[in-house]
């Protein structure tokens, strides 16, 4: 019992040692993203007055010019309304957005680029930052199958002054169609929509986005049986990064239900 106990301490170690490597090289590619959303909401013949909220988000540069990817449905949850129920009408607007770097530099940016069915947003700096950002490296992604470990990096909210963390995660489910997601496990986590995950190896797996489906009873009681939380693989993030233009200034507006091929849609 003794070497069990002896040999499971080691797994351990050894696992927070590998953790520790991979957000000491990777953590400054981690940032936040904060949003201040303009929303109205119409429903039964009535609609809402517009309400605006703010807040911070976690997203990762994949570029150094400043190109960062975050889960759009953490950016305007009325996408997720929208991917779920039919008769959702709704208006919301991004009236201002900014990647907030570790040494406290406010970068205003502006959203280039939507994939709606992969719940991506990519944002670029209104104005080229002066020096190169450090950025993740999508290139070599890695691979994972049910029960391997993953690094999840994070950036917390404004109580915990915006601090980087690090979470052991879990592949529970790999879904191989009509897309390629890894299925987290469902446990208590600080990882966010947003964060990147990375195999023991060091390689980025992907992004926990969220995927949302119509069908079945989409009351608010059952809502949650169409949606869950999923890990998109590095490669379709590197795809929609080839497709996002420059920045050219102006709000980011989107209105009503999303198009049967928005896909991808550019702003």
């Amino acid at each position: 019992m003794a070497m069990l106990v002896l040999a499971a301490a080691c797994r351990g170690d050894e696992l927070s040692d590998k953790g520790r490597e991979i957000f000491k090289h990777n953590h400054q590619s981690v940032v936040t993203v904060q949003v201040v959303l303009k929303s109205t909401y119409a429903g039964g013949g009535r609609s809402s007055n517009p309400t605006e909220s703010k807040q911070d988000l976690t997203g990762v540069v994949i570029d150094p010019s400043g190109l960062t990817v975050t889960a759009l449905s953490a950016v305007d949850p009325s996408e997720l309304y929208r991917r779920m129920f039919d008769e959702f009408k709704g208006e919301s607007e991004v009236t201002d957005i900014k990647i907030l770097l570790e040494d406290g530099t406010e970068m205003p940016a502006e959203i280039v680029l939507r994939d709606k069915d992969l719940d991506l947003a990519y944002l670029r700096p209104k104005n080229k930052p002066a020096t190169p950002l450090a950025a993740l490296d999508l290139s070599k992604p890695a691979t994972v199958d049910v029960l391997d470990p993953l690094i999840a990096l994070n950036r917390l909210n404004r109580a915990t002054g915006r601090a980087y963390s690090a979470t052991v995660e879990r592949v529970d489910a790999v879904m191989q169609k009509p897309h390629t997601f890894y299925i987290p496990g469902m446990g208590a986590s600080s990882a966010s929509l947003g964060s990147p995950a990375f195999a023991l190896n060091g390689n980025v797996v992907g992004l926990f986005v969220m995927r949302a489906v119509k069908g079945g009873d989409n009351s608010g009681r059952n809502a949650r049986e169409n949606m869950t939380v999923v890990l998109l693989p590095a490669a379709d993030i590197l795809k929609g990064a080839a497709q996002a233009p420059e920045a050219k200034g102006g709000s980011d507006k989107t209105t009503g239900a999303a198009p049967d091929n928005a896909g991808k849609d550019q702003k």
